[in-house]
């Protein structure tokens, strides 16, 4: 009796995770096929897309799209220098003052806590609109044309700093009061003992910030006038809406108009502005699932 019920366990647990497998590979099957048509789309025949549309396997392989795009390539290179810098400086600014206000918000012996708390939660209930930003950022600001129009409104995030508030919950108030005996100041105790112990968190937000300034169009699309501080997306949306040849050349782009892959071209710019971003991931994943249940479970 016991041996059956045994092997009606471990059939029902292996039934389980066969059922679970399954699914898992199908949803990861579905996540991944739109990047790996788009791969294989910017390596297809114009003449064959126009016929038969976009294929996982395309009959005759072109890199027509990727010698264009390398042939002009000062637009592109300057746009990828420009998504660079505004990645790197907003996620670096964002973790610093994110990890700062859910440092100080934790803070039991900071009196306003709960006001500021409740202020910021406000934040991502009403927004002032677009009118307003729009007057705050050119008239008072004077960040018309500047890369930093496009950093200022994405370095902070409420949910961030509730995150990382909720990070520091976890943290034992005695590392802070031993600290605090040691005679180590409040921005030695943030720097030196929350940092440290906040990496899952950073790695987390810092994912999410990275992504959200290397997607930056809208921003440059407000603010920005010169072609050359124009972001990477913003130019892989100006490329994709191009109707005519004549709207490229007025871009700068040196075209033969026989030769032009006006279909593969938009997939082979997607594939260059999402490839770098990718390898970020890895260096997240680690932290990525503990970064997100910080304060889910009590204990």
């Amino acid at each position: 009796m016991g041996t059956k019920t045994v092997g009606k366990e471990d059939f029902s647990s292996f039934l389980i995770k066969a059922i679970s497998y399954v699914c898992i590979f199908c949803f990861a099957l579905a996540c991944a096929f739109p990047f790996v048509l788009m791969i294989s789309s910017s390596f297809m025949n114009e003449q064959e897309i126009v016929r038969e549309g976009y294929k996982l396997i395309p009959n005759h392989f072109s890199l027509k799209a990727y010698e264009l795009l390398f042939r002009n390539s000062t637009v592109l290179s300057k746009a990828y220098g420009v998504t660079i810098f505004i990645t790197v400086i907003g996620t670096v600014a964002g973790l610093l003052m994110m990890s700062m206000a859910g440092f100080v918000l934790n803070r039991k012996d900071f009196k306003y806590r709960h006001f500021f708390s409740f202020m910021i939660y406000f934040t991502t209930l009403f927004a002032g609109g677009l009118i307003p930003s729009y007057i705050l950022m050119v008239k008072y600001l004077h960040l018309k044309d500047s890369l930093f129009a496009m950093i200022l409104p994405g370095v902070v995030g409420a949910w961030s700093i509730f995150l990382m508030r909720n990070f520091m919950k976890s943290i034992p108030d005695s590392l802070y009061e031993s600290a605090t005996i040691d005679g180590a100041g409040d921005f030695r105790i943030y720097w030196q003992i929350f940092m440290p112990l906040a990496i899952p968190a950073l790695a987390t937000i810092g994912l999410f910030s990275a992504l959200g300034f290397w997607n930056e169009w809208y921003n440059g699309m407000l603010y920005i006038q010169t072609p050359d501080k124009f972001p990477l997306q913003y130019v892989l949306q100006r490329m994709i809406n191009q109707t005519n040849v004549q709207a490229l050349i007025n871009q700068g782009a040196v075209i033969n108009s026989a030769d032009l892959p006006s279909q593969s071209i938009k997939m082979a710019t997607a594939v260059m502005a999402t490839g770098p971003i990718i390898l970020l991931y890895p260096f997240a994943q680690r932290y990525f699932v503990s970064g997100l249940t910080i304060g889910a479970v009590k204990g």
